[in-house]
């Protein structure tokens, strides 16, 4: 990330306002009953929540300070719920990878599709049909690893007897290091403010699938990595204080969504088991067609359906919470709402990916450590008083003794 971008992210975050309101969605039919509780009349809600759900002091991790942040912040959202009128809404945004788990699961899907050989030979064996910002060097290096491996619209043979084969290989490469297996450049523009090619390639070689196979073989990736020893390198787990944080924050009348990087329906069947329904999930969205993804993505903002420019990437992140969220107009997704209530109260993320919606929280601003040039510049400025670090909960990094440039991208 360069100084002029940080630089402009930094003063749109000073510019924030602190203020803390609620926008109106449409009145609920549902029993009173079975509303959820900032839905009920302030009186029933008085009566059935007269105390802040807090972090579990039994839930280990948090830093002294964070714990303390965050605790005051669940009892002012405990304090303003009997008083929010029916509808009123407050949310909170997660990122996924290495924020509510530790490592990633875009790679672990990536990892099962060559597995498995899920992954389709491109029309014509033509593999810039699959993204257009792949170089000339890396399609390639794809067509003479993967051409015998199988016909246009076949599953290719990705995976050999003892791992992947040379066409596995090569996407692994091109997915994994931005290079071929010959060393060449993979990407002609490889991370823009609204796309990371490769983070975008995993959900571009779904195409062929539908959204209930995806989700199949992404929750079978997912367990894998469940299962594996921490000592593998090949594991995955969910942060046991980030599944406390969001159970309290919902127990507060907090709407809490997760927005990633990650495919749509890689994340979405597995965020439950951290409690957040699938269906306030947002990450990468393909275009479908006849019931199946294809190579382009649905709009946002200024990006048409069936772009390849747009997804759940830093800015495009803001762009997404601001049309699926909050149901902005297209002309207003890419910006900073005015209304506080159109943003998040608390936002929570791990890199330069997710300053585009940092920025915009209105209360807290926390970031998992992971020593990210960019975003770790923000959050140790800590201009507003918002921003709060927390050391990874698994396997955390050393404290960095160097201040942040502002300029870096490790």
């Amino acid at each position: 990330m360069d100084v002029e971008r940080v630089v402009a992210v930094v003063v749109a975050g000073l510019g924030i306002s602190l203020a803390l309101g609620g926008c109106a969605s449409p009145s609920q039919t549902a029993p009173e009953d079975e509303k959820p509780m900032n839905e009920k009349p302030a009186a029933d809600r008085a009566a059935e929540h007269t105390e802040a759900r807090l972090l579990d002091p039994n839930v280990d991790g948090w830093t002294d300070a964070n714990r303390a942040a965050i605790n005051a912040m669940l009892a002012e959202q405990a304090a303003k719920l009997a008083n929010r009128s029916a509808g009123e809404r407050v949310v909170a945004v997660f990122d996924w990878d290495n924020t509510v788990i530790k490592n990633d699961v875009g790679d672990a899907t990536m990892e099962w599709m060559i597995d498995h050989n899920l992954i389709a030979q491109p029309p014509a064996k033509d593999w810039s049909k699959t993204n257009p910002a792949l170089t000339e060097a890396a399609t390639a290096a794809l067509s003479a690893a993967c051409d015998a491996a199988g016909e246009p619209g076949e599953w290719l043979q990705t995976a050999g007897e003892d791992g992947p084969n040379a066409c596995g290989r090569e996407i692994w490469s091109i997915y994994s290091t931005s290079q071929t297996t010959g060393g060449d450049a993979a990407w002609t523009d490889e991370m823009t403010e609204t796309i990371n090619q490769p983070y975008a390639w995993v959900a571009q070689l779904q195409a062929g699938h539908t959204p209930d196979e995806v989700r199949a073989f992404a929750t079978e990736a997912f367990e894998e990595r469940l299962e594996a020893p921490v000592d593998s390198g090949r594991y995955i787990r969910i942060y046991e204080p980030m599944r406390d944080l969001i159970g309290a924050l919902q127990a507060n009348g907090v709407e809490v969504w997760v927005v990633t990087a990650s495919p749509q329906y890689v994340v979405d069947p597995i965020a439950e088991r951290a409690g957040v329904p699938g269906e306030r999930v947002i990450g990468i969205r393909n275009v479908l067609a006849d019931g199946k993804l294809t190579y382009g993505f649905q709009g946002c903002g200024p990006a048409a359906d069936n772009n390849t420019t747009m997804m759940t990437y830093d800015v495009g992140k803001r762009c997404w919470i601001n049309k699926e969220i909050f149901e902005l107009p297209a002309d207003a997704q890419m910006s900073i709402p005015e209304d506080a209530s159109r943003r998040p109260v608390f936002v929570a993320g791990d890199s330069d990916t997710d300053i585009g919606m940092l920025v915009d929280a209105t209360d807290l601003r926390l970031v998992i450590d992971r020593h990210k040039g960019g975003v770790m510049c923000l959050a140790t400025a800590n201009g507003d008083g918002t921003w709060l670090i927390q050391p990874m909960f698994i396997e955390p990094k050393a404290q960095r003794s160097a201040a942040y440039q502002c300029s870096e991208a490790d």
